[in-house]
């Protein structure tokens, strides 16, 4: 047989290359929400709030639904009427250490005192490294969500004696605590920052046939604040 004349095999095609299941891709908005991307979400409505285009009821209900999504798609309506939902895509910026004032360590203890009345501290003010409430028949409210920490550790010393002490902090500092309830409430919700430079507040007393609480307060953030306190300060 001449092999000349065989008529030659046409060459094989290269086996084409695999192909993705329609099932194995993840449609964005189907994503699994992080934390990165609730925090992202969060800083807008909040500078949303801040240039007053929600309100504060908006901001909360927002707030609360940010932190029950579970997927990216329930994030994104929250943001849509936004301007600021534009820049979604945009890198979030580094966090800035806190800013703290000079320390007094040895200087006077702040006091709030109510026997048969009401004390409150509340709003933008310095906080002191060590802070006595007293409450006898009455009540007693210190509020730091919008205060300046002068310090990393802010320690509070909190007495209820058929009375009430409210203590209420930003969503993002340390809180702790240890007490006791004598016929009362003695209660202290634990938190731990991710920021290992966060304040830390230590809240220590008793309670007899009263109440002592403090816990963070819903969409309350002591960043929120650095930049308006460092202006504030002249700093």
């Amino acid at each position: 047989m001449d092999l000349e004349k065989q008529p030659q095999q046409p060459a094989r095609s290269a086996a084409p290359p695999a192909q993705v299941s329609p099932a194995e891709a993840v449609p964005g908005d189907s994503l699994r929400a992080s934390d990165a991307d609730r925090d992202r979400i969060a800083d807008i409505l909040r500078e949303a709030m801040a240039e007053g285009r929600l309100t504060a009821e908006e901001h909360a209900e927002r707030v609360d639904l940010v932190y029950r999504a579970k997927t990216v798609g329930e994030l994104q309506p929250l943001v849509r009427d936004l301007p600021a939902a534009s820049s979604g895509a945009a890198p979030r910026p580094e966090p800035q250490p806190y800013a703290y004032g000079p320390e007094s360590p040895d200087g006077p203890a702040d006091n709030l005192i109510a026997v048969f009345s009401s004390a409150t501290r509340k709003g933008r003010w310095r906080v002191g490294p060590r802070t006595n409430a007293f409450s006898l028949f009455g009540s007693v409210e210190i509020d730091l969500t919008e205060a300046l920490f002068g310090q990393r550790l802010t320690v509070i010393n909190a007495t209820s004696i058929f009375g009430s002490v409210e203590i209420r902090v930003p969503e993002n500092v340390t809180l702790r605590g240890s007490g006791t309830g004598v016929l009362g409430s003695f209660d202290v919700r634990t938190l731990e920052s991710m920021d290992p430079e966060a304040p830390v507040v230590v809240v220590n007393g008793y309670a007899v046939l009263g109440s002592v609480e403090a816990k963070p307060k819903r969409g309350k953030f002591v960043a929120d604040l650095q930049r308006r306190l460092r202006k504030h300060l002249g700093h």
